[in-house]
Parts: C-alpha cells; structure tokens; sequence
C-alpha cells in the first residue's frame, strides 16, 4: 500500500489513541517490517513466499531483530533520539505500535502473538551505542 492511502488510516490510529506516537514512528514500523522480512528471506536463499497476498509470519522476535538492524542502518547511534522524538522509549511501545495497527488491520498477528512478546526486546542505549551498523551490538 502506498504512503498516500497508508497516511490516513495512520492518523485515524494515532486519534484513536491520543496521538501518544508520532506519525513516523508508524511508517517506520511498516519499513523495518519490509526489511525484516526482505532480511529473512535472503537468510533462507528464497524470495519472500507469498500466499494469496500474506508474506510468511515475522515473529515479535525477529521484528525487533530487524527493527533493530534497520534502525542501525537508517539512524546509526542516533536511533535512540529518532524513537525518543516519536514517543517510543522501550521495545514495548513498538509492541503497542503494532498491536494498534493490527486493531486497524495493517498488519495481521497469530493468537499466539501478545504485546508482551515485546518486552524487553533491546536497550536502545546498548543496541545503538556500536559504530558498526551490522556488528550486532
């Protein structure tokens, strides 16, 4: 879906729920999902599997992984500022940013998935302190 049709369903989100995330910090999710999954299916030598129009699950552990790489790559030592102007100061809130937007229906979860598989995820003074993007750190 393209930004133009994403933007409004992202701004009747952050009404819903007091506006407590800038509207980046939606988008952002959506992109290090994509890389998430663009990231998955290079580790497995594949292209992305597709049924119907659903992409294989990502689990709340592997999206903080690429949400972590991603942020790396796009912000360096400086991801813990981005999130900070966004509103997000711990994994949880990516949690609840995606859990609000699978309420809205961009994004799908199993019954399996809680906001709590979020938790504790990374420290973002740690995960961003590297000078290497890809080191992991």
């Amino acid at each position: 879906m393209d930004d133009r049709k994403l933007q409004p369903l992202i701004r009747e989100i952050r009404v819903q729920h007091q506006r407590r995330y800038a509207e980046a910090a939606y988008f952002f999710v959506l992109e290090a999902l994509d890389y998430t999954i663009f990231l998955e299916s290079r580790d497995r030598g594949s292209a992305p599997t597709r049924e119907g129009n659903a992409v294989r699950h990502i689990s709340p552990q592997e999206l903080l992984s690429g949400l972590r790489r991603y942020a790396q790559e796009e912000f360096g030592p400086l991801a813990p500022y981005a999130f900070r102007s966004w509103g997000v100061t711990c994994t949880e809130d990516f949690g609840t940013l995606v859990f609000q937007m699978c309420e809205a229906g961009l994004l799908n979860k199993t019954d399996n998935d809680r906001p709590k598989d979020f938790a504790n995820g990374f420290d973002f003074s740690e995960a961003f302190s590297s000078a290497d993007p890809l080191s992991g750190s």
